[in-house]
């Protein structure tokens, strides 16, 4: 026994080591102890990328918005313009149509603001009333030249406050201009041409009137008409 005992201490040691080397190898540790990987955490952290086929319907939408909106403005302005003129003598116009810096064009007159446009229909009306006994407005026609103009060819009658009742019409054409956005910001009248009945009364001022039609073309050589025959409100200053 006393002779085993010291034989048999480094056999025993030798072991120990083996097992502590066993221990410590990786491979052995791979081996027996796999670690789990997580699927969420790689998932979560990995980058998100957006679709292309999204980001072109959404620059197209936003394209959109601008064009849906002119022709929404575009309808209504249309749909407004019907509805005022033949009511322009008889109440105020809708307003929400026009630009805030709208101008206002006959051959003798310009006039930029909306305060100024309103001021003018509000003449209109009160020279109207006062100075004719009756008086209306015809819409002809309404169409568009082009995507950004509205054309409105009307026809005016009127019976003045004076002993013979002359009746007389007068045309004219109304040129709408409008902005990307549908509103107008221009309004031209042109194309006037008076069309009074020739048994006046020689002491009138209508005698130099000369009764014509309509001219489609914006020239008018009449003579002594053509001081008054460009304005718009002049028909009111033939009676005064």
């Amino acid at each position: 026994m006393a002779f085993l005992l010291p034989n048999l201490q480094p056999y025993l040691q030798s072991q120990s080591k083996c097992k502590s080397k066993s221990n410590d190898n990786p491979l052995h540790q791979t081996l027996s102890q796999p670690k789990p990987t997580s699927h969420f955490l790689a998932s979560s952290t990995s980058p998100v990328s957006s679709s292309p086929l999204a980001t072109l319907q959404t620059s197209t939408s936003q394209q959109q918005l601008p064009k849906d909106e002119f022709y929404v403005n575009l309808g209504l302005a249309v749909r407004t313009l019907r509805e005022d003129m033949p009511m322009i003598f008889i109440k105020d116009l809708n307003y929400d149509i026009y630009r805030d810096d709208i101008t206002f064009l006959d051959p003798l007159n310009t006039f930029t603001g909306i305060e100024k446009y309103k001021l003018i229909f509000w003449a209109l009306r009160f020279h109207g009333k006062l100075l004719f006994h009756e008086i209306s407005l015809d819409v002809y026609r309404v169409w568009q030249p082009s995507k950004n103009v509205i054309l409105i060819r009307w026809n005016l009658k009127g019976v003045p406050r004076v002993p013979w009742e002359a009746k007389g019409e007068f045309q004219g054409t109304s040129k709408y201009k409008l902005d990307k956005n549908g509103k107008i910001y221009e309004h031209k009248v042109d194309n006037l041409a008076f069309n009074f009945p020739q048994n006046i009364k020689p002491v009138s001022v209508l005698d130099l009137i000369t009764s014509c039609p309509a001219n489609p073309n914006p020239t008018f050589l009449w003579g002594y008409v053509d001081i008054y025959s460009s304005s718009w409100i002049i028909l009111y200053y033939i009676y005064i």
